[in-house]
């Protein structure tokens, strides 16, 4: 591929930084969000020691960044309540679970049976634009669609 026009390029924490100055989520901020939204679609009350629980964190931790996640306005949460996703909550929350599902079933698709993938989806989530989930999502149906085909009908 060929690039196009002068591009700056920066390390991996120079990338970082300027999301972080446009007020972006970080990596673990959307971890949170993400897990957030998965618990509130299997349904019942998300309070800190389920989330502390399902992200094998500690709920200090988790209370930390209830906060942030308040104080930019994606949950409402109150000490030793239930955290709610505000309409911006459930909004983001919804394009993060998106977006993790693309990507696993991207890296499902090219790296069938691999036990790295699971982890490996956690980490490039992250550095993903929409545009770039939107390409690998048709991507992987070309490839789901190759792969049904190569089996034939089944039997």
């Amino acid at each position: 591929m060929e690039e196009k026009g002068p591009h700056k390029f920066y390390t991996m924490r120079g990338y970082q930084l300027q999301d972080q100055q446009s007020h972006a989520l970080t990596p673990s901020l959307e971890d949170y969000l993400e897990m957030i939204f998965r618990s509130m679609q299997k349904g019942g009350a998300v309070r800190v020691s389920r989330l502390a629980e399902e992200l094998n964190v500690k709920p200090s931790s988790v209370s930390k960044m209830l906060i942030k996640l308040a104080e930019m306005g994606y949950v409402a949460y109150e000490k030793y309540g239930e955290i709610r996703l505000t309409p911006k909550g459930v909004e983001r929350g919804g394009y993060l679970l998106w977006r993790h599902n693309v990507v696993a079933r991207f890296f499902g698709a090219i790296m069938p049976n691999s036990e790295q993938a699971f982890e490996e989806v956690e980490l490039v989530e992250h550095m993903l634009s929409p545009e770039t989930v939107r390409g690998l999502e048709r991507a992987t149906r070309i490839l789901e669609n190759y792969a049904r085909k190569e089996k034939g009908p089944p039997p």
